[in-house]
């Protein structure tokens, strides 16, 4: 018999913990969307920018936003790869150095978006007869797809947390129903 509860009772344990983790990856999931995929990534003025993600889903469509670089909404249909929308606009001549938020929001109401760190070619704006190269210096968070400095997502730490602390509260049960059985007999 109480083999049977201590099985029921891991089983259980097993089971909220694996729930618990699967719930915060599907919510997790729903947040963000897709990632926003934009090339080039560095570019200089005047460029023709494409972007791309599947946040949109198959046969989607949705409206672009780089209005950071100046540029008006530009529209994303339906690219040549699997369940991907594609659009693109063209950097002003004018855009200073420096990175830029590239937006996406799809008729299926999920959002996406990435980064686009536009450049001068050496010589250009400014440095005209000083002799002096001009640097520019990336900035932001790294986005890299997994990891990286993009920051801490609370919800996820807050998950791990939860379901440390059921596993340790899970053990801490089981070893003093194990010394409680071992007294008993």
């Amino acid at each position: 018999m109480r083999t049977t509860a201590r099985l029921l009772s891991s089983a259980a344990l097993a089971t909220a913990t694996i729930g618990l983790g699967l719930g915060a990856s599907a919510a997790h999931a729903e947040d963000g969307g897709g990632r926003l995929e934009v090339f080039p990534s560095t570019a200089e003025p005047g460029t023709t920018i494409t972007v791309n993600t599947t946040a949109c889903g198959k046969d989607g469509h949705g409206t672009g936003d780089a209005r950071s670089l100046g540029v008006d909404e530009f529209h994303l249909s339906p690219g040549s790869h699997r369940d991907s929308v594609v659009g693109e606009f063209q950097a002003p001549h004018s855009i200073e150095s420096g990175s830029y938020r590239v937006e996406v929001r799809c008729k299926n109401g999920k959002r996406s978006s990435g980064d686009v760190v536009m450049r001068h070619k050496s010589g250009d704006r400014g440095n005209e007869g000083s002799g002096e190269q001009r640097r520019d210096e990336p900035s932001g968070h790294v986005r890299t797809g997994l990891g990286g400095s993009v920051g801490p997502d609370t919800t996820q730490i807050a998950v791990g947390v939860a379901v440390l602390a059921a596993a340790a509260a899970g053990g801490t049960l089981l070893l003093r129903r194990r010394a409680r059985d071992a007294q008993g007999s």
